[in-house]
């Protein structure tokens, strides 16, 4: 039987059904459910008009894909936009593939592929400033913090700082730690262990997949030698006290903000790190005196340090280089604005010195040598100028000043004798204070 020996009647709801809606019907039909053909309908409610895909997959469910709002105003689908969109999802059906479903998988790669682009303009770098800002609360002082950052950058940032974290690799983490690994075995260890732990943040974020090529079980153990296979201990280069004033007078004839802070350090018998991280604040001039806040201390106790005139003229140079009354500005300036010079520097100073063989902390060994051999100070006395901790718990909990007096007159007397400068071996000891009292 044909169409044309339908009933009238059975022809007209034929035509109509081909036919579809028209776009006058998809502005003026009521509420309810309107099919176009090809799975198209129009649903309308008193309050909006949308398009629904609907379908029948194999096991016989059925489903529905909202289309977007139908009209033609801005942001709607019109009829026509709306079979256009219907049509190629009708063809997915007649293949046997759910339009939901593969709509579910184009959307989890846009996502995928926006991540993937969000995670490549994550540098290392930044994933070390976020990790620090995560953590420090938690760490013990600023000095912590300090440390972190200083030891990636100047042994991991030059190899990996600017790259994305996504592609950070075991080629890149070697080529930190190779050069080091033998001469700084415990700097080498500790540079590993917090790049690793940058990498792992960056993995939780989603700022990178894989495993962590600075693990070192099963990983750079196969690479690396074990630290106990190398240097045991990671001794500090020292200057015998002997040539501390040819060095001096050696040091002062050189110009830069990196000579000048290596002077102060060693004038002040001072750590690296808290004379690098020295601000204007803690210092007070008119009083000869530095006082490193707690934060900022190795123990975790503020010290006190008094200032001989000749640490006192580092300062005066530097000030000049001063551009705000802050009281946080570091006395020695870094590169960036806000920070403060980098250990790396003043090792820099020494090689061009031809000094390649010392380090700026190994100067507190020469203070401490030369107070030893040379003065008459007592032990306690150097001990609390380079801000040791008594190892005994019961001695320690008895001391309740800081000597300052009396280590003001031993930094005076080592401020003296980096002034001089010896030819023979031996140094007279008449040279430096012998009293105490």
């Amino acid at each position: 039987m044909d169409e044309f020996s339908l009933p009238s009647n059975r022809r007209a709801d034929m035509a109509r059904k081909a036919a579809g809606l028209t776009a006058v019907e998809v502005r003026t039909k009521g509420p309810g459910r309107y099919g176009d053909g090809g799975g198209l309908f129009l649903l309308v409610r008193p309050s909006a008009r949308y398009w629904l895909f609907r379908y029948r997959i194999r096991d016989g469910r059925m489903r529905e894909m909202g289309l977007g709002a139908a009209g033609e105003g801005k942001g709607d689908r019109t009829l026509a936009e709306a079979r256009k969109v219907a049509k190629p999802l009708w063809v997915a059906v007649k293949a046997g593939i759910d339009p939901l479903n593969q709509r579910a998988a184009q959307e989890a790669a846009t996502k995928a592929e926006a991540q993937e682009a969000a995670a490549r303009a994550i540098t290392f770098r930044t994933v070390v400033d976020r990790y620090i800002a995560a953590h420090e609360a938690g760490w013990r002082n600023a000095k912590h913090k300090a440390q972190w950052r200083a030891t990636l950058e100047t042994y991991a940032f030059p190899h990996m700082g600017d790259m994305a974290a996504a592609d950070v690799g075991t080629v890149h983490v070697l080529a930190a730690l190779e050069p080091i690994w033998r001469t700084k075995p415990e700097t080498a260890t500790r540079v590993r262990g917090r790049i690793e732990a940058v990498l792992d943040y960056a993995k939780v974020r989603e700022w990178r997949t894989g495993e962590n090529p600075a693990r070192w079980r099963g990983h750079l153990d196969h690479l690396l030698p074990a630290r106990s296979k190398v240097a045991k201990v990671e001794h500090h280069a020292a200057l015998p006290w002997r040539e501390i004033g040819a060095f001096m007078a050696a040091l002062r004839q050189r110009d830069g903000i990196a000579a000048r802070a290596l002077e102060f350090a060693i004038l002040t018998a001072a750590r690296t790190g808290e004379a690098l991280g020295a601000t204007w604040g803690e210092v007070d001039l008119s009083a000869a005196l530095w006082t490193v806040p707690a934060a900022r201390m190795k123990a975790g106790k503020e010290h006190r340090i008094p200032l001989s005139p000749p640490a006192v003229a580092p300062l005066g140079e530097m000030a000049k280089l001063r551009t705000t009354d802050d009281p946080a500005t570091p006395i020695v300036p870094g590169q960036e604005v806000g920070r403060p010079l980098s250990n790396m520097a003043l090792l820099m100073a020494l090689r061009r010195m031809g000094r390649a063989d010392l380090t700026a902390h190994g100067f507190r060994s020469t203070f401490r040598d030369w107070v030893g051999e040379v003065t008459g100070y007592p032990a306690d006395v150097a001990e609390a100028a380079l801000a040791h901790t008594q190892g005994d718990k019961t001695v320690a909990a008895y001391p309740r000043g800081d000597l300052f007096e009396k280590r003001r007159r031993l930094m005076n007397d080592w401020a003296t004798f980096c002034d001089q400068v010896f030819r023979d071996a031996v140094t007279p000891i008449r040279l430096v204070s012998l009293t105490t009292d």
